[in-house]
């Protein structure tokens, strides 16, 4: 099941999930847009976007306002739908309305081959310029030499005390987990490094927890501020 996490009143841009994209408010184009994939439920925290997800004939189920992450919101909409310990949850954030579906099945996929054999949670990230890499706004990430996740950085990482021949790593913002593994991520205390990064997967990386990385090819784009979705709205005119 595809699960999307939705707050109302982000900290930087209050309100981005009911901007307009093609006619319809952000996150209902993101459900939309990955709908053909699997079921999809929007976990939401406002009874005003609990009526536009009906509406628009989405399952929603409503959440705590006092949730701080979205892996929160997902686990207590987990509880609600009475899900199954092995039924795999994919977590699409509202704001990824242009994340291509043929690369969201590739990423069912991948989740379904290494879940709960050798990886507590997965991931995926995109190549990325050194320009882009200088972005705090787009979270990068350093792997292993079998793309398991070393770390997770605002920051341009790795630093570069020589000249870094390879490319940058941009995260983007969708997971995996199973049910069983989401609950005992959200029993996890919240870790210094998360409060520090505001990156809530940095919790399982400082617990010892493996997040298996699949790179993707895609022109999607999260949408943190004002300035993103100008952006987005020009680079995807004809969305």
């Amino acid at each position: 099941m595809i699960i999307i996490p939705t707050r109302l009143n982000s900290s930087r841009f209050p309100k981005k999930i009911l901007c307009d994209i093609g006619g319809v408010p952000m996150f209902i184009a993101t459900a939309k847009q990955v709908q053909s994939v699997d079921e999809v439920c929007i976990a939401v925290d406002d009874e005003e976007i609990l009526e536009l997800a009906t509406k628009y004939h989405f399952k929603a189920v409503l959440t705590s306002k006092e949730h701080e992450s979205g892996t929160d919101r997902i686990n207590e909409a987990c509880q609600k739908l009475a899900l199954r310990n092995d039924e795999i949850i994919i977590n699409v954030q509202a704001d990824e309305p242009f994340i291509e579906s043929k690369n969201l099945l590739l990423f069912k996929e991948f989740a379904h081959s290494c879940l709960d054999k050798e990886a507590f949670m997965v991931s995926c990230y995109k190549s990325i310029d050194k320009k882009q890499a200088d972005d705090p706004n787009l979270v990068k990430v350093v792997c292993d030499k079998d793309n398991f996740a070393l770390y997770f950085s605002r920051s341009k990482i790795p630093y570069e005390r020589e000249d870094y021949q390879d490319d940058f790593k941009g995260h983007l913002g969708i997971y995996a987990y199973s049910v069983k593994a989401l609950r005992e991520f959200c029993t996890l205390k919240n870790s210094m490094l998360e409060r520090t990064e505001k990156l809530e997967q940095l919790r399982a990386i400082e617990n010892g927890k493996k997040i298996k990385m699949l790179e993707i090819v895609t022109n999607s784009m999260g949408i943190d501020t004002k300035e993103d979705y100008e952006r987005a709205l020009k680079f995807y005119k004809n969305f």
